[in-house]
């Protein structure tokens, strides 16, 4: 049958077969091209797993840690399916990564190793405050040529910060850990108190044990706990989070709880246990 001045339906459906492939063709090679662009990624430990899962292309991600689908971990649901490798050069190199990403995993060795072999080394700086983690994420999107990916997040976890600032107007908290420990001025911890307006009642800076007859037959004040979502065996034998007395004491002074997954490692997730704290904050 004619379609139209000198084409016949099996010359339509022809080109149309054609412009079809054309299309796929292409689509194809941009993905192949967007693949090719990306290094071939290897993390080290479960917060280099975390930027890599957030920033890389999944295709170019040839390794993460033991670690990356822990309860713990932040983007758990991301890392399954993808292959986890050993912190050995024989390990790493296999996967044939052009580029490595670490934050405690390995050593110098370890890192003048892989670089013998050709294999770039980016590490994460162990971030106080959020200009760090800032840093943190724009440097690791730059050695995965996707700068716009970490600006992205970047702009997400300002937006967190920003809607939670203030929420507990300068309120007393102490933070807790089920092992015993606060922490002070200088601390990550500290930033994030200070984000959602908790006033860190930490006496000290850095990092230090709380007496269990402190906080049991002490005054009464607010605690902010972190990881008591994930009391292990070791906490279930000796530490103070299991302590009957604590946990009667607690619930009628805890200002909110935050996840392990926001607090394991210093990255733009942190903003989310910010936002958990705000949110709790008396209206």
């Amino acid at each position: 049958m004619n379609l139209g001045p000198g084409i016949r339906r099996d010359e339509r459906k022809g080109s149309g077969v054609r412009a079809i492939a054309i299309i796929g063709l292409g689509v194809f090679l941009t993905m192949a091209t967007a693949a090719q662009a990306s290094p071939r990624v290897v993390s080290l430990d479960q917060c280099a797993d975390q930027y890599v899962l957030a920033l890389s292309p999944r295709e170019s991600i040839v390794g993460l840690s033991y670690r990356a689908d822990d309860a713990d971990s932040h983007l758990r649901a991301l890392a399954k399916g993808l292959p986890q490798r050993r912190i050995t050069t024989e390990s790493i190199m296999a996967a044939r990564p052009t580029l490595v990403v670490r934050y405690w995993g390995g050593d110098a060795r370890l890192e003048t190793a892989l670089a013998t072999h050709g294999v770039k080394v980016v590490k994460i700086e162990d971030a106080t405050d959020f200009d760090g983690v800032r840093a943190n994420v724009r440097t690791v999107a730059a050695a995965l040529d996707q700068p716009a990916r970490g600006e992205a997040i970047v702009a997400d976890m300002d937006r967190r910060l920003a809607a939670s600032k203030g929420a507990w107007k300068g309120r007393s908290g102490l933070y807790l850990t089920p092992s015993g420990y606060t922490a002070g001025k200088g601390t990550f911890i500290d930033r994030i108190l200070a984000a959602a307006g908790v006033r860190n009642a930490a006496p000290q800076a850095g990092f230090a044990p709380v007496r269990l007859e402190d906080v049991v037959m002490g005054p009464p004040r607010g605690y902010v706990l972190g990881f008591f979502d994930q009391l292990s065996a070791a906490f279930e034998r000796w530490g103070m989070g299991r302590h009957r007395a604590l946990q009667k004491r607690l619930p009628d002074q805890t200002l909110a709880s935050l996840p392990a997954s926001v607090l394991s490692c210093p990255g733009w997730f942190a903003a989310e246990g910010v936002e958990a704290l705000a949110r709790a904050a008396p209206r």
